[in-house]
């Protein structure tokens, strides 16, 4: 039986409460890998600000997507009659704070499920916020349905590779740029087991190493870090 706490790496910034929480069972380490920036400049301001004047329906599968329209919205103080389609429960959290639970059409895990929600509510058109490196399974299984996206990118993703000395026990990656930027600069042990926010990002590991890959069943931060407390607890019964 191990004696140690076992370490954890996480590529992306965790809330001193998450942390505080686990700090009993693990230690965690986070060095983000990637950053974000909100790119909404006039032209796109007044393009949400003519579509907020609009019934519309609208995509979020980011957070940070959600943030920076909502951050344009509130410096106008408009509050448009949007419906929404979210891809998590963090991102849903943060709609439903500014419209309200009510507007929130249809919520999943992953963008395929997404897409079969929009689909099934035959939604004849939809805006997707989204950032400039987004993937392409949303969009496309709409437009094979005949549904019309106005596609309009609010935030850039930009890696910030680190090199990583300290070995650790695990590895919590959150989406494929953050991948690619540890990757570029980085290799991992045979013994690290690599935690995957989702498939797409599962995939995007295996190109870059063979170590065991742990898949979280819910897309969200807590829900990863709690994957890999439990995967380590087992390995001590």
């Amino acid at each position: 039986m191990r004696e140690s706490k076992i370490a954890i790496l996480s590529t992306r910034p965790l809330s001193a409460t998450t942390i505080n929480d686990v700090a009993a069972k693990v230690t965690i380490d986070v060095v983000s890998f990637i950053e974000t920036k909100n790119i909404i400049g006039d032209v796109i301001a007044n393009k949400i600000n003519e579509i907020a004047k609009q019934k519309a329906t609208i995509v979020f599968t980011s957070m940070n997507a959600a943030e920076a329209v909502i951050h344009q919205l509130s410096k106008n103080k408009l509050q448009p009659d949007w419906n929404f389609y979210c891809l998590g429960t963090n991102t849903k959290k943060i709609v439903a704070d500014y419209f309200g639970e009510k507007k929130i059409s249809g919520i999943a895990n992953n963008a395929n499920d997404l897409a079969e929600e929009i689909i099934k509510q035959k939604n004849p058109s939809i805006v997707f916020f989204c950032g400039n490196i987004r993937r392409d399974e949303l969009p496309k299984k709409l437009n094979n349905h005949h549904i019309a996206v106005d596609e309009i990118i609010v935030y850039e993703t930009i890696e910030t590779s680190h090199l990583i000395k300290k070995n650790y026990d695990g590895i919590l990656f959150f989406s494929p740029s953050a991948v690619n930027s540890f990757f570029s600069i980085n290799q991992l042990p045979h013994q690290t087991i690599v935690f995957a926010i989702g498939i797409t990002t599962a995939n995007t590991i295996k190109g870059f190493c063979k170590n065991p890959i742990v898949v979280s069943d819910i897309p969200e931060k807590e829900s990863l870090l709690q994957a890999a407390i439990e995967y380590f607890e087992q390995i001590k019964i």
